[in-house]
């Protein structure tokens, strides 16, 4: 497992300052009603859709580095409306966007989901529930995302925040299956005040980048260029990728054989993307 670093109670307090100030930035600047940049609805066919899922109390403009990040390298990139603070459960939240996205036609090349915190766990349990492909969703980059859980939530009186106490009935679901493991990506810094436990997920590939903040991550420059990263390993149809570990374990398989011989009435969510046409 890729665990963060442990800082000194100075430089931790330092990091906590720093990446509120960030959250109370990105908060002000949504008073401000920021619409989808209208360039995120042009891009390449023959890639995947990226699907933004931000966390709780956040706001999809939150993401919009990323986003901008992945649309300049050919994304097109979408975010879900209806989902308020994000304060629902999340097999709530998951179904809400499921339903969102059966509503509209799947994309050509698919649909990659890229999260932030809770939004991870919301995405996990979009691929869980995708078992016959329908939603095409080739899979998840998870940023800063307590997959185990965080124990700092068993002080927290908001039952939106308890739900990530790692023995919440969700997260010990979510934590024992492990079949979509493989498609997850999971990308966390070297220090995250809210998890100190980190966010490494067994069976998903892991990045630690050089970065610290659960909120001022997703601005840097290094989170971008592993998110476009790990969105390019993920681009692959679900049904190739287990043809391609199929091929894989046949090919082991006969190489064994010669060595012997030798030897859910509710307010819908929707899935938003700027028209290049139109408005915002």
């Amino acid at each position: 497992m890729v665990t963060p670093a442990r800082l000194s109670p100075f430089a931790a307090a330092a990091w906590w300052a720093l990446d509120y100030l960030d959250a109370a930035k990105q908060q002000l600047r949504v008073l401000t009603v920021p619409k989808l940049p209208r360039r995120w609805a042009r891009g390449d066919a023959g890639k995947p859709t990226i699907l933004l899922l931000p966390g709780v109390y956040e706001h999809w403009s939150f993401m919009e580095p990323l986003g901008d990040a992945l649309n300049a390298h050919g994304y097109r990139v979408q975010v879900a409306h209806g989902l308020g603070a994000n304060l629902l459960a999340i097999p709530e939240t998951a179904e809400r966007v499921r339903r969102a996205l059966a509503r509209i036609p799947t994309p050509p090349s698919g649909r990659v989901v890229v999260a932030h915190s809770k939004g991870g766990l919301v995405g996990k349990r979009l691929l869980l529930g995708d078992l016959d492909h329908r939603l095409d969703l080739r899979g998840l980059v998870a940023i800063a995302t307590p997959f185990g859980g965080a124990r700092l939530a068993r002080y927290l009186l908001d039952p939106s925040m308890r739900e990530f106490d790692p023995d919440s009935a969700t997260i010990v679901e979510l934590a024992s299956a492990a079949s979509v493991n493989s498609r997850i990506v999971s990308i966390f810094g070297v220090f995250d005040p809210h998890l100190p436990e980190g966010s490494s997920l067994a069976g998903a590939t892991n990045r630690l980048l050089p970065v610290a903040g659960h909120f001022r991550i997703l601005s840097a420059a290094e989170t971008a260029a592993a998110v476009v990263a790990a969105v390019e390993s993920l681009s692959a149809p679900p049904g190739a990728v287990i043809e391609a570990a199929r091929a894989t374990f046949a090919a082991a398989a006969d190489a064994d054989a010669e060595t012997t011989e030798t030897e859910t009435t509710e307010t819908e969510a929707t899935i938003a993307q700027s028209s290049s046409k139109g408005r915002a």
